[in-house]
Formats: C-alpha cells, sequence, structure tokens
C-alpha cells in the first residue's frame, strides 16, 4: 500500500500559544518559524492523553513510511492559522469568544453527564439539543468540518482520524465516503446516556467506519448502547523514550523547589484540576493516615486542560476545583502536607515520579489512565481506581492495586500495604507493572494502527 495522506482532527492541539497575558507576542498574524521562537515561552506542548498519544503515533508513522503526510486540524483561537513541523502541518480553528462560550458549556455537559458528575442538572442534560449553546457546538464542528473538507480538495486524503467526544459529529459532516475512523478516549456506559441524546449518538457514530475504545468493558458498552457498527479496542499508549529517568542529584534540587524534602514520603497524583480526577479521595485518605506515618505527604501535579487555558477555552473549572481541594485539604488539617505543583515541565515530571514512593489514580470515570504506565515506565508502584479503563489490566497485588473510589475507606487501606515498614510489596508491583506497560508502548500500538488503518483504506 502506498503512504497515506491523513488528517487528523482533535479539539486540543498540539502546541498552544502564549497570548499577552502570559507575556507573549500580541498577534499570531502570520505561520511562524518555530525554530525561531522559544519552546517554554513562545508556545508549548498541549499537556493531556490525546497530543501526547497522537504526535508520537503520526510521527512513527511518517517515519516508517505508512504515512506520506499529516495535516492536523484542532480548536487553538490564540495561535497562527497554519504550522508546520517535519511531516506534519497544523491547522488552527478559531471561533469568536461568544460562541466559544457556547461550546465549551454544550462539551463540559457532556463531559459531566458522561463522568456521572451531572453538574448541568437533568433538565439542561434532556433539552442539550434544542438549548442555543448547542447551536454553537455545531458552529465549531460544522467549521472544523468545512477545514477539512478545504484541505481535502487540495491534498486528497486517503484517511480521515477524528479524536474524542468533543469532536463526534465531524464525521457525519464531512459528507464524503472516504474512510473515517473515530477514537473515543472518554469513558463509555450506555446507562450514562439519556434517552434524548441516544438518536444523535447513534446517527454521529454511524457515520465512522470505526470507532476505536479504550477498553474491552467499553466496546461492549457500545454494543448494549446499539452500534452495530465496527468497534475495536486498542489501549492507548505512550512513547517510553519520551520519559528521562534523572538520577537522584538532579532529582533534589527539582522537587525542592515544589517544597518536597527530603525524608518526605511521597504519594504522587499526575492529572489536571477536575473534579472527575477524585483528587478528594487522596487528600481524605491522607488525613486518615496523617497520624500513623507523620512523614507522608501527597503531590498534586497538574494544572487545567486545555479547556481551562487562557490560549484555550478560558473556563474556570480548574481553578475552582483547587480552591476546593485546598479548602478541603484545611479542613482535613493536612494542608501542609498537600502540595499543588501546578503546570510542570516534562524534566519536573520525570523528577516527581522518580522521587515519588508510589502513585495514585484516584478518578470517579476514567476512560483509560495513562499516567499509570507512566509511572510503570518509572517502576513505581500504583494504585488505581476501579472506574478506570487500566484497571482491567491489572490483577490487584500482583502489578498495581485496585480501590472502589466510592468507599471511603478503601484508599487508605491499600496505602496503608505500601507504606508498611519493611513491605516488599511495592517493589513486587513496580516490576510487575514494567512488564505490563509493554501492551501500552507505542511499538505495540504503531503496528496495530497502521494494520487498522490499512484494513479500513483498502476496505
Amino acid at each position: 500500500m502506498d503512504p497515506l495522506n491523513v488528517c487528523i482532527n482533535t479539539q486540543t492541539p498540539l502546541l498552544q500559544f502564549a497570548t499577552p497575558d502570559d507575556g507573549g507576542r500580541p498577534l499570531w498574524s502570520i505561520e511562524p518559524d518555530l525554530a525561531k521562537l522559544q519552546l517554554g515561552v513562545d508556545y508549548r506542548f498541549s499537556p493531556g492523553g490525546v497530543t501526547r498519544m497522537v504526535y508520537p503515533l503520526a510521527r512513527r508513522l511518517l517515519a516508517e513510511g505508512s504515512w506520506k503526510h499529516v495535516d492536523w486540524v484542532a480548536l487553538n483561537p490564540n495561535a497562527p492559522e497554519t504550522v508546520r513541523l517535519p511531516g506534519i502541518t497544523l491547522h488552527n480553528v478559531a471561533i469568536d469568544r461568544e460562541r466559544m462560550g457556547g461550546y465549551g458549556k454544550v462539551k463540559e455537559t457532556i463531559w459531566t453527564t458522561v463522568h456521572g458528575l451531572d453538574e448541568a442538572g437533568p433538565k439542561l442534560s434532556e433539552d442539550l439539543f434544542w438549548t442555543e449553546d448547542y447551536g454553537e457546538y455545531t458552529f465549531y464542528n460544522r467549521t472544523t468540518a468545512e477545514l477539512m473538507r478545504t484541505l481535502d480538495q487540495d491534498v486528497d486524503f486517503d484517511l480521515f482520524y477524528v479524536h474524542d467526544f468533543q469532536q463526534l459529529p465531524i464525521g457525519h459532516m464531512l459528507g464524503t465516503l472516504k474512510p473515517k475512523v473515530f477514537r473515543w478516549h472518554i469513558p463509555f456506559d450506555a446507562g450514562r446516556i439519556p434517552l434524548q441524546w441516544r438518536s444523535v449518538f447513534a446517527t454521529y457514530l454511524k457515520a465512522y467506519d470505526v470507532v476505536i475504545v479504550s477498553s474491552d468493558a467499553y466496546r461492549e458498552a457500545l454494543k448494549e448502547f446499539g452500534h452495530a457498527g465496527r468497534v475495536i479496542r486498542l489501549y492507548p499508549f505512550v512513547d517510553p523514550a519520551e520519559y528521562g529517568h534523572p538520577s537522584p542529584d538532579e532529582v533534589a534540587p527539582i522537587v525542592a523547589t515544589k517544597g518536597i524534602g527530603p525524608k518526605d514520603v511521597i504519594a504522587l497524583i499526575v492529572a489536571r484540576m477536575d473534579p472527575a480526577k477524585g483528587q478528594d479521595r487522596a487528600i481524605a485518605a491522607l488525613a486518615e493516615l496523617a497520624e500513623e506515618f507523620p512523614r507522608l505527604k501527597l503531590v498534586l501535579a497538574g494544572n487545567g486542560s486545555f479547556s481551562s487555558a487562557r490560549a484555550g477555552l478560558g473556563l474556570s473549572k480548574s481553578a475552582t476545583w483547587r480552591a476546593h481541594l485546598e479548602s478541603f485539604a484545611r479542613e482535613r488539617r493536612v494542608a501542609s502536607r498537600v502540595v499543588f505543583t501546578g503546570h510542570v515541565t516534562q524534566a519536573e515530571l520525570d523528577a516527581l515520579y522518580e522521587r515519588s514512593a508510589f502513585t495514585i489514580l484516584p478518578s470517579t470515570f476514567e476512560g483509560f489512565g495513562l499516567v499509570v504506565v507512566e509511572s510503570w515506565l518509572h517502576h513505581r508502584a500504583t494504585l488505581v481506581t476501579t472506574r478506570a479503563g487500566v484497571a482491567e489490566l491489572i490483577v490487584d497485588g500482583e502489578n498495581g492495586l485496585l480501590f472502589d473510589p466510592d468507599d471511603p475507606e478503601a484508599l487508605a487501606r491499600q496505602m496503608r500495604r505500601l507504606l508498611r515498614p519493611r513491605s516488599s510489596l511495592a517493589q513486587k508491583l513496580a516490576d510487575a507493572g514494567a512488564v505490563t506497560a509493554r501492551k501500552c508502548s507505542i511499538d505495540a500500538a504503531a503496528r496495530a494502527e497502521a494494520r487498522l488503518v490499512g484494513e479500513v483504506v483498502e476496505a
């Protein structure tokens, strides 16, 4: 098969550019030369699982010759229209701030409903498709689809590869019979989809030749939902080459800037500030264990998502959730033992993993949980919510510890097993986890994705 021209679509862009408020350049009216810009000052790579997966995959398949060129379309209102990287052209979609607000409300309503948070309330969820905000959501997706169609006229794509729930209508709106693949990155539970949404979701899903999900449970849930199209499970993945393993001498000064002392025992959570991430569960567990383990500290690494960033949708969710967590830690009298790092660089993240005694994924509901794989790559034991897709890869007590996020004492019980003096359990879990991580490596993913894309294009 000849190398493919592929159009990738995500909500979150690969690169986020500095805004005037960040001290960056006031306007991005021309296509910039990245070689003349400073990473970390003028722009940064977006945090989050989707971009951390898609970019390494694209680079790998381009290098192997499976793909010829990638045009990547994403929402990025504070960015130049076009940015070029080797083999990849980024196309940034901009919509005005008022429309962005409506889009953001719909996106958050879908997110909270699917995750069982129901912050929007049942009435808004039921009437979602009749609201003015939904018109803005549709406008954004239509604008994106029209750009992709225009690019197709010039490039002649062999495949459209659309990622995540915000972009679900795109396949239906493209109006083409060319192959389309959709990857659903968040949890899928048919029981959480309101009845008023089902026919709309079903129509959108039918537009794709293949739907990819992150766990076998989600694949079965899509069948229960009534989707008759092809659904496959491909585990999310990371590129181990992107992770460093700094020495203790390199780690110490980095973590010291975060308020971590040499005698502290660190439980690490890597997640954006979001109620679905369940950091409050870990603070409650810390409070229960505080007297028994006086050196234990909880480190919360991460800030907001693209939706919360000034360069993104500008939603206030992350700041609100962090304020709640800070207040909760004070109420439980452990505020001095909870460290909020905010956004961290990759070097800082590597140092935090290396310094941690173990990691925790306490989410109330999680599409997969790539941070568990990251923990395994750093040879750390991990405690994982049973509500995460990655939980199906874990045998409790063998390569990780599982807990029910709705059981107030479950996490503390599992943490205590790792914190007991002279316990060898953490080493055992880390050793087995490093083996399990191979199932979520880019090597395995590239083979599976290339095979799938080949089947779809040649069908």
